[in-house]
């Protein structure tokens, strides 16, 4: 028998979000208490989906106790080594190529009992947008359109909204990057933070992992990962056949809003949350945004207005972006 009052909880880092996360140890055996307001997160989801995940064969941590009504959790301890912690230019192709082998499963997973998956469908990819411009824009730089450089924006919104509609819509995971995915002690991946999945384009996933908002790898490496996943995706999921040129306009465009969604977060997080670590990640989702969109001639709006005000009106962005030696964008090498 054990007491309470010996256990020792340990703060962990939380994540962007309202959760926290604490380690203790029971028996020799390390576990993670979480604290997830019910008011503020998707507790329903994260124990529906993580259900469905571990059926489809996908490592998630396992819940052992909780309480939904409560938001109180305890998991199983995955950890403390992310990807991002051990990728490197030598290893992060075999390393991303474990990763996709995991978007299949991720794919055609469903969640447990009657939690049904939310369509990520125009509203909700409008409603994403919208937080470049309030937050981002407007409370970040103080940078106001005029009715008519809103209606040019809101074209470019569109063209980024259908095409992520015209894709083949899957279980995504929303958030599959370097920070979510684990390297457990048997060298295999666990899958984390995945509550606020949705049925989504064929393409949100990927882009999350091979563009991730926290590093960026030359184009050169993340091409031949890119191909492997249409290739890997389309058998699995028996897809009909799309040109390479139709996949790689599919997964830029879906980059781009990912970006544009991700830089407004980032400012929302500072002001509405009062955490100030992720304004240092706007470099780069707007160096994406700025390259990726200027390749396509109906993006010239959004690529000229972060180039020529966007870029330039945040503070140290220049010398941000010198430092990560940027490569160029896809297609312009």
């Amino acid at each position: 028998m054990f007491s309470v009052s010996e256990i020792r909880l340990l703060s962990m880092n939380g994540d962007a979000g309202f959760r926290q996360y604490y380690r203790f140890n029971l028996d020799g055996v390390s576990y993670i208490a979480v604290d997830a307001p019910p008011q503020y997160s998707n507790n329903q989801g994260f124990i529906a989906l993580g259900s469905g995940l571990a059926e489809s064969g996908i490592q998630v941590p396992e819940m052992k106790a909780g309480d939904l009504e409560l938001g109180y959790f305890c998991l199983t301890d995955f950890g403390d080594t992310l990807l991002s912690n051990v990728l490197s230019s030598d290893n992060m192709q075999a390393y991303y190529r474990q990763a996709i082998e995991l978007l299949p499963a991720i794919a055609t997973s469903q969640p447990a009992g009657d939690y049904v998956l939310p369509d990520y469908d125009r509203p909700f990819i409008d409603f994403e947008l919208s937080i470049f411009t309030e937050w981002l824009l407007e409370k970040h730089l103080n940078i106001h359109l005029s009715p008519q450089e809103l209606q040019k924006l809101r074209a470019c919104f569109d063209i980024l909204i259908d095409s992520a509609l015209e894709q083949p819509q899957v279980t995504m995971h929303r958030d599959y990057h370097s920070r979510n995915i684990m390297l457990l002690a048997d060298k295999t991946l666990g899958i984390i933070d995945f509550q606020d999945a949705v049925s989504g384009p064929v393409t949100y996933d990927i882009v999350s992992l091979l563009r991730d908002c926290y590093l960026r790898w030359p184009d050169q490496q993340i091409r031949p990962l890119f191909e492997y996943y249409c290739d890997l995706i389309t058998k699995a999921l028996n897809l009909p056949r799309v040109s390479a040129a139709k996949w790689q306009r599919w997964f830029d465009l879906m980059g781009l809003q990912r970006h544009l969604k991700a830089s407004g977060i980032f400012a929302r997080l500072y002001y509405r949350d009062n955490k100030a670590g992720y304004l240092k990640d706007i470099p780069l989702t707007l160096a994406y945004i700025r390259d990726i969109s200027g390749c396509y001639n109906e993006l010239a709006f959004l690529h000229q207005l972060v180039a020529e005000q966007v870029l330039p009106a945040l503070p140290g962005a220049k010398d941000k972006l010198e430092q990560q030696a940027l490569p160029t964008a896809a297609g312009n090498e």
